[in-house]
């Protein structure tokens, strides 16, 4: 192992130069210190639980998993490390209160990483989906800290790219305790890149461990069909309202509760409705839908999960622009059928399963997205079995979190 730490600090000073340019190029200071491991310093008596996500989807995917730990080991550390600036910002944003210590992971390397476990002290060290970092994996092991990939996923992409390094990764994979896959496929893929058949289990996908508020909404939905257009960002609004004029003329029964992402696009969207002939209601004055109010705007905070509840179809925003998308389980645990635009990347794999079982659709063009809403709305048949697509999804993939809080506490009785 002496040869592989000199190869790897090696290849790591060569390539450090052309790394702090690149940084200097883009004007990202952000993180360095702490990749380098200087970073708080906890004791044995802390306890901690290492918790790593890479960047913004995996940090997302946490949540509920977070709030599972801290209720169940409550005197136990929570460390919480992100990789990217955009992962970091989002883990300091929404866990500021439940971890101890959110911070930057090291740098692959003996004298980083010796440096974060020996401050950190985890009792145990998880990764959140796939990442698999050699000398990390290798210190852990040494030092007899529990390591695991939880919600791990490989994809076909990524999969060629392990097989062919096989006996690389076989090595590697070794020094890992488990790994608790997403689906049977993804287990089949790690067994195959080398990982003890008996050292991986299928968990499911924490991203789908998410509940239904039980808040009642009235709206004045009760005789009319509603589509949601969720978290929608200035160029969707157009094509949200351009559709829904179209689909009004052939489905009279079909309202708009249009939920923009920045409360500031609220004139827009009045100015909007307006250029189309649309009638429109506030739910901050709490205008209900009726034969005089085609359209309400949703302008007030907090409220979009529970709206989905009364929806018949779901238009999740982000996704006609550069923002990459918005969760569409905020909508599929109500069983509604999810369309979006082709910008998915922040939930391109929930949006992989969502799309492979019927339960949502992923379009390119406003024209396809019409077309879509509008087979839904016509065809009872195909809208009931989307429906029950999204049902079945959930009860394949629900139990992620019980199922890892089950191992920790195996872990650390």
């Amino acid at each position: 192992m002496l040869l592989l730490e000199i190869i790897i600090t090696i290849l790591f000073y060569l390539f450090l130069p052309f790394y702090f340019v690149e940084r200097v190029i883009h004007k990202k200071s952000h993180g360095w210190k702490e990749k380098f491991a200087y970073v708080k310093e906890f004791t044995k008596e802390d306890k901690v639980i290492h918790i790593h996500c890479c960047s913004v989807g995996e940090a997302l995917a946490i949540e509920n998993l977070l709030k599972s730990i801290r209720a169940n080991f409550p005197e136990n550390k929570i460390v919480v490390t992100t990789f990217t600036y955009a992962g970091q910002q989002i883990a300091q944003k929404k866990y500021a209160e439940l971890a101890d210590y959110i911070t930057y992971f090291p740098f692959d390397m003996p004298v980083s990483v010796n440096r974060f476990l020996a401050r950190i002290k985890p009792q145990v060290s998880i990764i959140v989906e796939t990442e698999i970092w050699p000398y990390f994996a290798y210190s852990c092991k040494k030092r007899g800290i529990p390591l695991f990939i939880i919600n791990a996923r490989i994809s076909d992409k990524s999969y060629g790219q392990y097989r062919r390094m096989k006996f690389f990764f076989k090595k590697i994979l070794q020094n890992y305790c488990a790994v608790y896959a997403q689906s049977i496929e993804d287990m089949d893929k790690f067994v195959s890149i080398g990982m003890k058949r008996e050292n991986v289990e299928m968990m499911g996908n924490l991203k789908f461990d998410v509940k239904r508020t039980d808040e009642n909404v009235d709206i004045g939905q009760e005789n009319f069909r509603i589509l949601l257009a969720g978290s929608t960002h200035k160029p969707e609004n157009e094509i949200v309202i351009n559709n829904y004029k179209k689909l009004k003329e052939k489905f009279g029964d079909l309202k708009l509760l249009i939920a923009p992402r920045h409360m500031e696009r609220v004139p827009d969207i009045k100015n909007l409705l307006e250029k189309y002939n649309l009638s429109y209601g506030l739910r901050s004055c709490n205008d209900k839908f009726s034969c005089e109010i085609d359209v309400i705007i949703l302008d007030t905070l907090g409220e979009l999960k529970k709206m989905y509840s009364i929806c018949h179809l779901a238009f999740i925003g982000g996704s006609f622009n550069k923002t990459g998308g918005h969760n569409p389980l905020e909508a599929a645990i109500y069983e509604k059928p999810v369309v979006s635009g082709p910008s998915i990347f922040n939930f391109k794999d929930i949006y992989d399963i969502l799309c492979k079982s019927g339960a949502g659709k992923v379009i390119k063009t406003p024209e396809e997205m019409f077309e879509y809403l509008k087979n839904l709305l016509e065809n009872q048949a195909e809208y009931d079995r989307t429906k029950e697509a999204s049902q079945k999804v959930f009860e394949a993939q629900r139990g992620a979190i019980n199922f890892v809080i089950d191992k920790l506490k195996a872990v650390l009785k």
